[in-house]
């Protein structure tokens, strides 16, 4: 009778005997079996320090990074500025350069005007003011430089077609810094309407017609240019793109070349108080306003000698406003000239300049 016991012993004989032989068989052939075992095993405290090592080292890289790339922007701010500078200059160069000849220009044409007696100054406007004595008649010259095409306007007398006002309430009204009679006028039932075509705002007072005899428009364009002369149709005054104007007799210059004189305003009246309006080839205006005694031809100036004297001064294009008891020159609310009536007389258009 076989016992349990040895039952057992014989099934972990058999059950552990090839796990005997392969080691028997390691042994003898020479192989070793090496386990893996750190000398320095891994801790938590170990795997911080490395974790933070690694860290700081980042750190360190990403200041040396950071401190390259500041050096390189303050190099390029620095060569931005310098940059910057240069162009300034370049263009402030350019910029005295260009204002050399206009510069030269304007003294050349200033010094056959004198000394003026006042000056107006202002980022819209220059205006200069000289005193005008050939011997033969006495007056005054105003040379205007408009930096803004807004620094001059025209007006209608107390702002409604038929009325009339002088230039000095003209220029108190509106706060203008200077002012002159413009356009001719015709009176009618009490009130004084200007004469043929008239443009108010870029609009017809009273419709567009043809110039005849010896009429002329005159009056400034959207860009603040002096415009002029006879215009047989409607579509030949828009293409100049008129601001503003009026209308008057004659014409004594164009593009430097003096025009002839009609016959009749040579010797109707001979000599007057006149108001002349021109420009030079830079555009700036020149106002002249002579003084005469009264309106029967024996003092004042004839439109010969200031026709002479203004291409004298270099002007370009001239126009002959209204004469007489109208003209009028009023600047800083003064009146600077000597209305032949004793006092100004109303008018129904001027011409003003602002500060």
């Amino acid at each position: 009778m076989i016992t349990p016991v040895k039952q057992i012993n014989r099934f972990s004989l058999l059950a552990t005997g090839p796990l005997i032989g392969l080691l028997i068989a390691l042994f003898v052939s020479g192989a070793a079996i090496q386990w893996n075992r750190s000398p320095h095993p891994i801790t938590p405290e170990a795997d911080v320090f490395q974790t933070t090592a690694s860290i700081a080292e980042g750190l360190t890289k990403a200041e040396k990074d950071a401190k390259t790339t500041i050096s390189s922007i303050r190099k390029t701010a620095e060569l931005y500025q310098k940059t910057t500078q240069t162009m300034s200059d370049i263009v402030k160069n350019a910029k005295t350069v260009s204002a050399k000849p206009e510069s030269i220009y304007d003294r050349r044409i200033t010094s056959k005007l004198g000394v003026p007696f006042e000056t107006i100054q202002s980022d819209r406007i220059r205006i200069e003011l000289y005193k005008v004595n050939p011997g033969t008649y006495r007056g005054y010259a105003m040379k205007i430089r408009l930096k803004s095409p807004d620094a001059m306007k025209m007006t209608l007398g107390k702002d409604r077609l038929g009325g009339a006002e002088t230039t000095k309430q003209a220029v108190q009204r509106y706060g203008a810094v200077a002012g002159i009679n413009a356009g001719g006028f015709a009176d009618s039932r009490g009130q004084r309407y200007p004469l043929s075509t008239t443009v108010l705002n870029g609009q017809y007072v009273n419709g567009f017609e043809p110039s005849y005899k010896d009429l002329f428009f005159v009056g400034l364009n959207q860009s603040g240019q002096l415009i002029g002369g006879k215009f047989k149709n409607k579509e030949s005054l828009d293409k100049l793109q008129p601001k503003f104007g009026a209308s008057f007799v004659p014409i004594l210059l164009q593009n430097g070349v003096k025009l002839p004189i009609p016959d009749k305003w040579k010797t109707s009246p001979l000599r007057a108080p006149r108001t002349v309006i021109g420009n030079y080839k830079d555009d700036q205006l020149l106002v002249l306003v002579v003084d005469g005694d009264n309106e029967k031809g024996r003092s004042g100036a004839t439109l010969e000698e200031l026709q002479n004297k203004l291409a004298n001064l270099g002007v370009q294009d001239a126009y002959n406003l209204d004469g007489g008891g109208s003209s009028s020159l009023v600047v800083n609310g003064r009146v600077i000239n000597h209305p032949s009536d004793g006092a100004l007389r109303p008018v129904p258009t001027h011409f003003l300049f602002f500060k």
